[in-house]
Formats: C-alpha cells, structure tokens, sequence
C-alpha cells in the first residue's frame, strides 16, 4: 500500500510504495507517514505549554530551567514547562504541591496581556489558512481546511506543517497538530505526540486505534463516570464498542449515546466560527479560608467587578450566571442559574451569584470563590432599562455613570460601598481564566 509522506522541516512531499526512514530531499528524521495523510482536512492545533513557552521566548536564561506559570502561597499552576511536567507539575496544582516536587522550578506569575497577544498574532496566521477557524481557548483551537487545497496549492498536512513552522520561527513558540476526519479525533491526536507533535488519525484505523484506550480518553469523562463505568466493568473503551447503543442508553440516559458514537469515533459536530468565547469567568484564590458570608459576599463583589469589566470591554453579554468555589479540602462546588436578559452589569452577575452564594454558606471554609457567565453574545442593546425592574434599572443606570467616571479617572476614582468598607487585604492570588487551555 502506498503511503503518503511529509517532511516537517524542508516540507518535502509525496508518495512512497514504503515509508522512508529520513526526509529523501533534506536527510531530516521528522517525517509523518501515513496512508490518508494528503486528505484529511479537520485540525486541532494546541500550542504547547503556551504561557510557559512565551516566558521561554522572552528570556532565554530560562530555556533549561523548569519553569512553573502561577504564584501566590496558595494560587494554582496555571501551566508549566516541561521539563516541570517530568518531576509531576500539573496545570491546576496547587503552588505549594509544585514546589514541593519541583523545588528548583523557576516561578512566574502570569502575564494575561502578554499571552493574548500573542494568540492574536497566532490567529492572525490561522485565518490566512482557513475562514473556517473555531477558537476553544487562548491556545488552542479546531480549523477545517476542507477546500483550502486549490487555494493554498497544498494538501493540509503540508500546510498546516508550514503554519507550524511559521509560529515557531516568526513568533517563537512550538505548537503540536492533530489531524483526523472529525474535532473528536483531531482533537485526541493533537495530544498524541507533544511538544512539536504532529499526529495522524485516519478513517480505516479509528475504531482500532480507540479500542485499547482508557474511556478518560473521551472528552467529558471524568472520575465520577470513569468509576461508575468500571463499576460496571467497562475500562476501555473497546469495551464500549462492543456493548449496544441501546443497552449504553438505558444505563446511562444520553451520555450513554454519546459514548457509544464517539467509542466507535463517530462525531458529526461542525467547526462553527460563532460563539467564539463559551465562557468568561473571574475567580481569586484567598490566603486565608473563609467561611462567612460577609468575607465571601466581598471577595465575590471584586471578581465580579472584574468580570464585568471584561465583558464591557468585550463588548459581550451572558445569559447564565455560574459561582464557583473550591472548599480548603479541594472540593468543587459549582452552581449555575439562567437570567432572563442577558446581562453584563456587575450588579445583576452579582445579585445572582450573591442569591446562589447564600445557599452554599453552611459553614465549610473556601479557598476559592469564582463568578462566570456563559451563553455569550454581543451586547446590542442588552439590559435594556425599560425591560428592568425600576429598582434594577436604578442600579444599572447607575453603574454606566460609574463606568463612565472611571474610565475618565482611573477605576479606583469610584469604589463601591461594600468594598470601600473593607480596606484592601493582603494580595491574594487572581487566576481569572489564566489557567491555560480554559474553554472560552
């Protein structure tokens, strides 16, 4: 069988009775080899270790030094480097923990402003490729290059192997590709063979491929299925492959019917450019525990307060209100409530999750608390006064004049009530979505 070929490095191509060991044009190792290489056309391209790699770029000192993204006595890993990720350094591990089997790791706090930028300029070179480009973070995102061959006058493969090389050499950071006939599959192959990687997924080999991997593999399975399920003796998902559609969807409702399609590699989603950002959050890590609803209510009014600056800045509003918070024995808790107008007013995101709050406040001590909003639209019009209650309209009229002043003076030219009566705490660890890889 004939296998098409690709040289990541001199970007050679062809097609080979077998596949060749090193690059016939330049003698380069780095070849991807495979019999539907040249017509697939679903990517997901991932940046790799994306905020580690920009502080890499920006200070070569740093280039062999294992490099930790995050701060604070009790923040979180946002990412690392890694040469951190072979001592156990996970994103979203408590700092403490990371120093503790990295010890020698370098730490930075992240640079939020840095790292859009940058994914701007990334996505500046996505869209020269395809109009079809689906963002799911600020790293990573799916492109369909489906009849972009004649334009580009490459298959993908070649075209998204030139796009990575680009990144690296123009903007300095490595990114890994997967390639595959659908976003389930692309999306597994991208983290295949990180950093640099560039994997291959093909339709003949999908249900082979898929049958030795653990069901965590599935996007969406986490621990409380994956034991369930092997309560049940299902560990593979070969397992899943050879139970029943039917019999899956009567155990287990409709995520029974999603593990049967994508056991077997079935997905039908479309790379949609709409709806760019699923999510905008704000969240802070505390110093110290707190477990009052007056500690909590205030440390809920400045996340919001600067979550809601990031949707007017954005110029977008959200239908769904979600608190988050994170108990001192690391358990999540989240609660989530539908507004019948969307909304970008602090006011209204917090009365929301102040009402959601209230019902958590039992006494547990928090770490953590955090606000978002989903269902995200453009503003357009949104809270509109004559829709609202008088008093809500009062607030909301209100706050515009207070964005108004601050964006004259400064934000701390207007400082409301309840903040100004609780003097500025010691610094406490702000994350707002900085943990890399957030679907947005």
């Amino acid at each position: 069988m004939a296998l098409d070929w690709l040289c990541r490095d001199c970007l050679e191509h062809g097609t080979l009775e077998s596949a060749p060991t090193r690059c016939p044009a330049c003698g380069s190792p780095r070849l991807r080899c495979h019999d539907e290489l040249f017509s697939l056309s679903t990517a997901h391209v991932d940046c790799d270790a994306f905020y580690a790699s920009v502080e890499k770029r920006d200070d070569p000192s740093l280039r062999d030094k294992p490099l930790i993204i995050g701060g604070g006595t009790r923040g979180v890993v946002s990412t690392c480097c890694y040469i951190a990720r072979q001592s156990g350094v996970r994103s979203a591990m408590p700092m403490f923990k990371a120093r503790e089997l990295c010890p020698d790791a370098v730490t930075i706090k992240p640079n939020m402003a840095k790292y859009v930028d940058v994914s701007r300029q990334i996505r500046a070179h996505m869209d020269a490729l395809t109009p079809l480009v689906e963002p799911i973070s600020i790293d990573e995102a799916f492109l369909d290059m489906a009849g972009t061959q004649s334009l580009h006058k490459a298959p993908p493969a070649v075209v998204l192997a030139r796009f990575a090389r680009t990144v690296a050499t123009e903007i300095g950071v490595s990114i890994s590709v997967g390639l595959s006939h659908n976003k389930f599959l692309a999306k597994v192959a991208s983290d295949l063979d990180k950093p640099r990687g560039f994997a291959v997924i093909g339709a003949a080999e999908t249900v082979a491929f898929l049958a030795p991997k653990p069901i965590s593999l599935i996007y969406g399975v986490g621990k409380v299925l994956t034991e369930n399920l092997r309560k049940d003796g299902l560990v593979t998902i070969g397992q899943l492959q050879n139970e029943s559609p039917e019999r899956l969807m009567r155990r287990y409702g409709e995520t029974g019917a999603r593990l049967a399609r994508l056991s077997r590699g079935e997905d039908s989603r479309r790379i949609s450019t709409s709806g760019e950002m699923k999510t905008i959050s704000s969240e802070t890590t505390f110093n110290t525990d707190m477990a009052s609803l007056d500690a909590l209510s205030t440390e809920l009014l400045k996340v919001t307060e600067r979550l809601s600056e990031r949707l007017k800045a954005k110029n977008v509003v959200g239908d769904t209100v979600t608190l988050k918070l994170k108990s001192a024995g690391f358990r999540l808790r989240t609660r989530a409530r539908h507004l019948m107008i969307p909304t970008q007013l602090a006011n209204v995101i917090y009365q929301t999750g102040l009402s959601l709050l209230e019902r958590e406040v039992d006494g547990t001590a928090f770490r953590l608390i955090g606000i978002g909003v989903s269902g995200i639209d453009a503003a357009d019009g949104s809270d509109p006064a004559d829709l609202l209650e008088p008093a809500v309209a009062r607030k909301a009229a209100a706050e515009r004049a207070m964005d108004r002043v601050r964006s004259r003076f400064g934000r701390e030219a207007v400082v409301r009530g309840k903040l100004y009566k609780h003097p500025p705490a010691p610094p406490t660890d702000p994350e707002d979505d900085q943990t890399e890889g957030k679907t947005k």
